[in-house]
């Protein structure tokens, strides 16, 4: 009997003997993602996909993959697959929950501490030997002890973002879909608000609510105008959920101090697109879960997932369990 066929879309920070015992496995070695048409070729012949964000995973190419048992995605988020399609079809789709958060949480906590003390303007200043001195003026940034920070999507991340703000001495606000109950809220010392009333108040505002439609562009020109001027704007959830333009104008403008992305719409960010031109912004590559153990143990938990679909037996990490009788 032939082993089953899968296809990973692209090398993974960790072997592979596991899953080659039991299936063929295909690598694909660019660093950028295959293209859709081959995307679309491979899927037609194989038992098993292993994906990423960056893969489009769409109705057609779910369509296509008539020998297709199972989608394993390795990343938290699934918003580039239909996961109707998949469920019509009875294919489970498994991700990789909970194992970036403190990750996630300490690299939104980097990009907060860079943005309000100015460590990479700072570093640019260095390099091109403009320090002369010690200036009592230099570089002036905000403080975060005793500052208001502002949770936007209280889920496993952002709740760890607001136990790491405690040790600033921090007022807390949150704002969510769901409001915890007051044990959590007094446990976490953390007050919830408005979304509106948290970005009038909060002098960092954190993003950490899933895409969905009603989250896409949930900031943009109307909210920024509602934050301080002092205020200083960190993204690590997902890029559609800040308006790129409406970024440009309230940064360009002064209108908000500072932001620091870590995520962007698109990705990757063009390198012509005019957020790139101001000082008041840094953009990483989409590294917040990008140390050495969350990268593993996610890629091990995709494969883990990939296994299990291979076997028909049910998903560790299931997105869609209705597929199961």
């Amino acid at each position: 009997m032939s082993q089953p066929k899968v296809f990973i879309t692209r090398r993974l920070p960790i072997e592979l003997e596991q899953l080659q015992q039991i299936a063929t496995v295909e690598v694909w070695g660019e660093r950028q993602p295959p293209p859709d048409d081959v995307l679309l070729e491979k899927v037609k012949a194989i038992d098993g996909l292993l994906c990423l964000l960056t893969d489009k995973i769409d109705r057609q190419l779910i369509a296509a993959g008539t020998s297709l048992k199972v989608i394993s995605q390795m990343a938290v988020g699934y918003d580039n697959i239909d996961i109707a399609a998949a469920t019509a079809r009875g294919i489970p789709v498994g991700h990789t929950p909970g194992v970036l958060t403190d990750a996630t949480a300490d690299f939104t906590w980097a990009l907060l501490m860079a943005a309000a003390r100015r460590v990479v303007e700072a570093d640019r200043f260095t390099r091109a030997g403009e320090w002369r001195t010690w200036e009592p003026d230099l570089l002036l940034g905000a403080d975060m002890a005793g500052a208001t920070l502002g949770i936007v999507g209280f889920g496993r991340i952002g709740q760890a973002v607001a136990r790491r703000a405690k040790g600033f001495d921090m007022r807390i606000l949150y704002a969510s879909r769901q409001r915890c109950d007051r044990t959590s809220e007094q446990s976490l010392g953390v007050e919830f608000a408005e979304f509106e009333q948290l970005l009038q108040q909060s002098d960092f505002v954190t993003i950490h609510t899933p895409l969905s439609e009603n989250t896409y562009h949930l900031v943009s020109d109307r909210q920024l105008a509602l934050m301080k001027p002092t205020a200083i704007l960190i993204n690590t959830a997902r890029g559609g959920i800040v308006d790129p333009d409406a970024l440009y104008r309230a940064l360009s403008s002064r209108q908000i101090a500072v932001a620091a992305i870590d995520v962007t719409e698109p990705e990757p960010i063009p390198i012509n697109s005019p957020l790139l031109s101001l000082d008041n912004l840094i953009v990483a590559p989409h590294i917040g879960s990008a140390s050495h153990k969350t990268r593993s143990k996610m890629a091990a938990m995709a494969i883990a997932n990939l296994i299990a679909g291979l076997k028909r037996e049910v998903l560790p990490n299931c997105v869609n369990p209705e597929v199961y009788p």
